[in-house]
C-alpha cells in the first residue's frame, strides 16, 4: 500500500507534468532515444527492465554504457543536471506501478555487475525482496564499488531484518532532506 500511495501522490503532482517535460527537454537538446532501458536483477532473481531519463549523448558507434558516471564527457549538460538532481529517475516509479520495484528496498544493479559479485557471501539476499528506487544503502553510502560492496550489504541485510512501513517513511524523509 505504501508504494502505491507514495506512486500516485508522485504520478498527481510531479510526475503528470515532469515527465512530459523532461522528456521533451531530451528530444530538443540532443539526439537518439528519451529513455535509457537496462535490464536490472529484481525479486528472485528475475530481470526486469529498469527505466530512466537518457542522460548521455547517443552516439550509433558509442551506444549507451551501463555503468556512466555523470562527470563522464558523454553525459550532456541536461544530463548533467538530471543526474545531479535525480531527476533522471522519475521513470523509475513506473517500474513501481508494474510490480518489478518498490519506492524502498536494496537498489537493483545491472546483470553484469550481479554476476561479477554473486558469489560474495550474502550478496544475493538482496533478491529476497523487490529492489527499491531509494535504499538505506544508498544514503549511507556511496555508489557501489567493488570496495563497497560489503558496506552495502551489510547495509541490506539491517535494512530487510528491520523492514516496515516507518522505515520505509523514515528513509523517504531522510532521501528528501538530504540527511
Amino acid at each position: 500500500m505504501f508504494d502505491l500511495a507514495v506512486t500516485f501522490l508522485a504520478l498527481i503532482l510531479v510526475l503528470v507534468w515532469a515527465v512530459p517535460l523532461l522528456a521533451l527537454a531530451i528530444r530538443l537538446t540532443s539526439q537518439g532515444p528519451i529513455f535509457l532501458v537496462q535490464l536490472r536483477t529484481g525479486r528472485h532473481g528475475r530481470p526486469f527492465r529498469y527505466l530512466k531519463f537518457r542522460t548521455t549523448s547517443c552516439k550509433p558507434e558509442a551506444g549507451l554504457s551501463t555503468m556512466m558516471s555523470y562527470q563522464s564527457t558523454q553525459v550532456t549538460a541536461l544530463g548533467r543536471f538530471l543526474g545531479t538532481t535525480h531527476l533522471d529517475q522519475l521513470p523509475l516509479f513506473f517500474t513501481v506501478l508494474t510490480g518489478d520495484m518498490s519506492i524502498v528496498g536494496p537498489r537493483p544493479h545491472t546483470l553484469q555487475f550481479d554476476a561479477q559479485h554473486w558469489a560474495i557471501p550474502g550478496y544475493r539476499d538482496r533478491y529476497r525482496m523487490r529492489p527499491g528506487i531509494l535504499c538505506l544503502s544508498q544514503l549511507r553510502t556511496r555508489r557501489p564499488h567493488s570496495d563497497q560492496i560489503k558496506n552495502e550489504i551489510r547495509y541490506n541485510h539491517w535494512y530487510m531484518n528491520r523492514y516496515s512501513l516507518g522505515l520505509d517513511s523514515k528513509i523517504c524523509w531522510w532521501r528528501l532532506t538530504g540527511r
